[in-house]
């Protein structure tokens, strides 16, 4: 699930408008449409403080290129 698609389900859930969930994280109203429609650019920083309401946070994870991409020996194809 994309965050976009996590953050406007969580909003919902809770009953809260777009403008009661910029209040309730401390970012504003422009922020969370920005959010909820998918802009790819975003201060993680702000993300992370709308995400922790309901109890997330975004941080590294270890990613691997799928077996389509790449070989048995992890090796990429050409």
């Amino acid at each position: 699930m994309e965050i976009k698609d996590f953050i406007r389900k969580q909003r919902r859930i809770h009953k809260l408008t777009q403008t009661k969930l910029a209040q309730k994280a401390g970012v504003g109203l422009r922020f969370i449409r920005e959010l909820e429609q998918g802009k790819a650019t975003l201060r993680v920083d702000k993300v992370n403080q709308v995400l922790q309401l309901f109890g997330k946070t975004l941080g590294p994870t270890d990613w691997r290129p799928s077996t389509e991409e790449t070989g048995e020996d992890g090796k990429e194809r050409k």
